[in-house]
């Protein structure tokens, strides 16, 4: 049954040149990391390679919901957030089928030298040094996590189907051996079994559905894009049971994402709404003390009291859901959360909804643009009028496309990937992509703008995507990935030249076109990028190595770009 799902994996991920094990512990990270992040993701980015791995075979660091890999993204992330909150994600991935408890104590051991403060005994790998440097980047300002030290999540994944006694305890013993480094605000070492393991890809390819009881509710009114809506009273620990907590008894983070705030740890207001759970009397009036939560849902059925949801957010009610989470052991039958149901599949109506409740916190620019036509006519663009080997997909919502068969999930692109592209390419914004926020506010405002032509976002597009191929097909090494955004704004340098991009819809085409001609033609493309590309990208990174830079931080300085285009510039005449 695996190896069925691990063929179709390899298919819709475009890694059907991947060995068998290598494969798996890309699958293996692409099921478990979706349940931590609902963007879509290259699962081979995630994994380790080589010897000398310590047994990790992938991992992420989350900050605020965000998935990281590179040591300078996660320095960039910390230092843009006051009180970050931190999860690491390790994965060991084993064809075998059984588990061993010696794999999960040569693990805790190893984690142990690489988490802890002291250097590492051992000859490790580059992946390795690049997850230590990252656990650096977090603990680098210990202020920023006075509030909450981050989470350490392991997970051993095998095709076994049976867990033996012994091999739990050696889980509850790393976890221990673990919690005594005191880096770890909380240490979970699970194993994932077959069973798990098929219900994690399940999870991860498609929408939640979830049945809520709501006993005392009453129908809003008819509205426009509406297609129900109700207000009621649900149960605190229902609540918690069939929303909030997934099938492994962790909270559903992707159902915040259409939040503008991630969760805040416990401020003055956090911290509050936990008193109130902890009071006996209090929380009997959490329902009329707290402004509740709102679920919009693109499918719903209604089966008496019971509403089931499918494809939803929690678009407000973040901070409460946490805490609610956090504090389940105190919730008794008293204790009733206010609820909004909204069923929409009206996309402008939903990101209104969004908006409007969203209100108490400044809502950027890209958090409200999926409400603009101009969205609608780049999904319409991406999709229409191109033959199938030139298709792509825009993906304006979290998981759109998850449940369709016919479409390749490496050809589906989401506005946070789009935008970065395009300021790579057509902004000449190479090195301030990987400071996206940053980046965002500062030039956010002249992204999907109704006089651009949507050619340029679908060239950009399209060039992200054959660089990403080229990567996981192993004809570019994995480790020039840091400077793909470098390489998309030299394929537009030595194609187009380094003028402004044209502006007319003639001009604009004719230019676009030239790029989508080498672009499409993965023959064309590889020799531009290897011969030619990387041989400048490699002198620009060899004179920043000299200057004792390494390449993750070169990558985000304007220095590097712009000797890169200087290289480029020098061995074309151009």
């Amino acid at each position: 049954m695996i190896q069925s799902l691990l063929e179709a994996f390899q298919q819709d991920q475009d890694l059907t040149e991947l060995p068998e094990p290598e494969a798996f512990e890309a699958f293996a990270a692409y099921c478990v990391l979706n349940s931590y992040y609902n963007e879509p993701f290259n699962p081979d980015t995630y994994r380790t390679g080589g010897g000398n791995d310590l047994g990790i075979d992938a991992y992420a660091v989350l900050i605020d919901g965000q998935m990281y890999r590179e040591p300078t993204d996660v320095q960039v992330a910390m230092q843009e957030r006051r009180r970050p909150q931190v999860q690491v994600v390790i994965i060991q991935a084993k064809t075998s089928s059984k588990f061993e408890t010696k794999v999960i104590s040569d693990l805790a051991e190893n984690l142990g030298h690489l988490c802890g403060a002291e250097t590492i005994p051992y000859e490790v790998s580059d992946d390795v040094k690049g997850l230590r440097e990252c656990l650096d980047a977090v603990y680098q300002d210990p202020a920023r996590l006075a509030g909450r030290l981050p989470e350490l999540h392991v997970r051993y994944v095998t095709t076994g189907d049976q867990i033996a006694e012994m091999v739990h305890r050696k889980a509850r013993s790393a976890e221990r051996l673990l919690g005594r480094l005191n880096r770890f605000e909380t240490v979970e070492v699970r194993c994932v079994n077959r069973p798990e393991l098929r219900a994690l890809y399940q999870q991860a390819i498609s929408t939640v559905e979830v049945t809520v009881p709501v006993p005392k509710q009453f129908a809003m009114p008819t509205a426009p894009g509406v297609e129900q809506s109700f207000v009621g009273l649900v149960g605190a620990s229902e609540l918690v049971r069939t929303v909030l907590e997934d099938d492994s008894g962790k909270l559903r983070e992707n159902l915040f994402e259409s939040n503008v705030r991630a969760f805040q740890g416990y401020n003055a207001v956090n911290s509050g709404i936990r008193d109130t759970l902890r009071d006996p009397v209090k929380r009997q009036r959490f329902a009329v003390m707290n402004n509740g939560i709102t679920i919009v849902t693109r499918k719903m059925n209604r089966v008496g009291d019971d509403f089931v949801l499918d494809d939803f957010q929690i678009v407000n009610g973040c901070q409460t859901c946490h805490v609610l989470f956090h504090e389940r052991d105190q919730l008794t039958d008293q204790v009733y959360v206010s609820v909004h149901i909204v069923h929409s599949k009206d996309e402008d109506v939903i990101q209104g909804i969004v908006a409007a409740t969203n209100q108490q916190t400044p809502v950027s620019a890209e958090d409200l643009a999926a409400r603009q036509d101009f969205h609608k006519q780049l999904e319409d663009f991406f999709t229409l009028g191109w033959d199938k080997p030139h298709r792509l997909f825009y993906e304006r919502r979290a998981k759109q496309y998850s449940e369709r068969k016919d479409v390749e999930k490496t050809r589906v692109i989401s506005r946070p990937q789009l935008s970065r592209a395009y300021l790579a390419m057509f902004m000449d914004e190479p090195s301030r992509v990987g400071r996206y926020q940053e980046l965002m506010k500062a030039r956010g405002a002249e992204l999907y703008a109704a006089d651009q032509q949507p050619i340029l976002y679908y060239t950009a597009a399209a060039t992200w995507y054959r660089l990403e191929w080229l990567i996981r097909n192993q004809r570019v090494n994995r480790g020039y990935r840091p400077t793909q955004y470098h390489l998309m704004a030299l394929i537009r340098q030595k194609l187009l030249g380094s003028g402004a991009v044209p502006t007319h819809d003639k001009a604009v085409t004719k230019a676009c076109t030239r790029i989508l001609d080498v672009v499409w033609d993965a023959e064309a493309a590889e020799k531009l990028v290897v011969h030619e590309l990387l041989p400048v990208i490699q002198r620009a990174i060899d004179a920043e190595r000299e200057a004792g830079v390494p390449l993750g931080e070169a990558v985000r300085n304007e220095r590097f770009a712009e000797r890169a285009r200087r290289e480029l510039t020098g061995s074309t005449g151009r």
